[in-house]
Formats: structure tokens, sequence, C-alpha cells
């Protein structure tokens, strides 16, 4: 599966994932909570996908990483669509216990997450040929590296900060290391053969 239709699969497996969690506990904070902690990981887990692509297929070109890099966009979209579905029942979960809610949060962690917020809305945005164009190449590449490494920020201080408290985050903690790796791998050997051909 390729291109838009993967979006399309994607989102709906992960609308009818989110109902299934809240539905099961009676539309109660459990299963809100549930809700939340799976489209951390769906999310996590696309973005990674989005994020190593050209650089996994640089280190260990195969079919698998090459139609990972093909698909890199619709990997991105279907990422946004997953975290917005986070952001809402996050927000559910405000309305539903705003006490609780703050002892989650703070007001920096959600300035920090609006950011990463409004780079995920705006690499989304540029994610079709028409708004790319628009934006010319120079400055989409710059938004989408920037953007890219700021939201592999947040979850580095998302995730990081939990993982002394509940073991749940070891998997995901292991994850973002593990795309910050391969990212600067490819970077690293990129520049390395560059040095060689002018040479």
């Amino acid at each position: 599966m390729n291109g838009w239709r993967l979006v399309g699969t994607l989102s709906l497996l992960l609308g009818v994932m989110t109902l299934y969690f809240v539905a099961s506990h009676g539309w109660d904070m459990e299963g809100v909570r549930l809700a939340i902690r799976a489209t951390a990981r769906t999310s996590l887990v696309l973005f990674a996908l989005a994020f190593t692509a050209s650089a996994l297929v640089e280190l260990a070109p195969s079919g698998a990483t090459c139609w990972q890099r093909r698909n890199r966009r619709y990997l991105g979209v279907s990422f946004a669509v997953s975290h917005f579905i986070h952001l809402g029942v996050i927000l559910a979960l405000a309305a539903l216990d705003r006490e609780l809610f703050w002892r989650l949060t703070n007001v920096t962690t959600i300035v920090l997450a609006g950011a990463a917020y409004l780079f995920i809305a705006a690499m989304t945005a540029t994610s079709f040929d028409r708004t790319a164009a628009w934006l010319g190449p120079r400055k989409w590449r710059l938004l989408h590296l920037i953007g890219g490494w700021y939201i592999w920020i947040s979850f580095a201080v998302a995730v990081g900060k939990r993982v002394p408290l509940d073991s749940f985050y070891w998997p995901m903690a292991v994850l973002v290391l593990a795309i910050a790796v391969v990212r600067l791998v490819a970077i690293f050997r990129r520049s390395r053969r560059l040095e060689r051909m002018a040479h």
C-alpha cells in the first residue's frame, strides 16, 4: 500500500483504535488515559518511520527501506493525524478532570508542545505538491529539517521525563534514541562520501 491510500487506511485504523480504547471503558477516565498512551506510541512509530526514511535507505538499502523512503510524505501525514488525535484525547482528559490534567502537565510543557504542533501543522500543510512548490525547495527543506528535529526533541523530553516513573516509556525511549543515531550516522557517512568525492 502506498500514497494517500496508506494515509486513509492508517487514519481509519487510528480512529477505530482510539474509539475502542475509550468506549471499551465506558467513556471514562481510564479509557481516555489508555487512548492517550496508545496514540503516543503510534505517533512515535509513525514519526520514526518518516524521520529516518532517507537515512535508512542510505544506510541499509532494501525493498522495505525504499518503500519507506517512497512513502515518507504519507507516513509524515499519518503521524500528524495520529498526533492530532492524541491532542484531542488529551483535551478530552482536561475536560473530564482538570485537576488531574494539571497534575500531569504544566504551562512550560504546554508551550513547548504547542510549538511542536505548529511545526506539525506547517509540515503537513506543505506536504502537498502545490504548497511545497509555493514555499520553494530551500524553505521547504529548512522547515522540515528544523521541524523534524524540534519534534524529535519534544518526544525526547516528553518520554525522558517519564522513564524514571513508568516502565511503559522504556521502549519509547530506546526508539527515540535510535532514530537520532540513525539520522546522525547517515549524515556522517554522507559527509565522508562528499569529502572523498571532493578529493
